[in-house]
């Protein structure tokens, strides 16, 4: 939280590679026929950032995607 709150969106961990990991966690659920929403839209909003070319940002760069959904 506290990058959030200064606009940091420096990497910790990149969107890039948390998009990969939402991935193979969404492909193991459809294999387990499970339905996990919240996942689905982190998934989304991960995939909307790196999409938009903001993979080598953050995790904590979600707050964009959020904003752009709501400006």
């Amino acid at each position: 939280a506290p990058r959030i709150v200064k606009r940091d969106f420096e990497p910790g961990f990149f969107v890039e590679h948390f998009v990969k990991d939402l991935g193979i966690a969404m492909a193991e659920c459809s294999r387990m026929g499970l339905s996990l929403p919240g996942l689905d839209l982190a998934f989304s909003l991960y995939r909307r950032l790196n999409e938009g070319g903001r993979g080598k940002k953050g995790t904590q760069a979600l707050l964009m995607a959020l904003e752009e959904m709501n400006s």
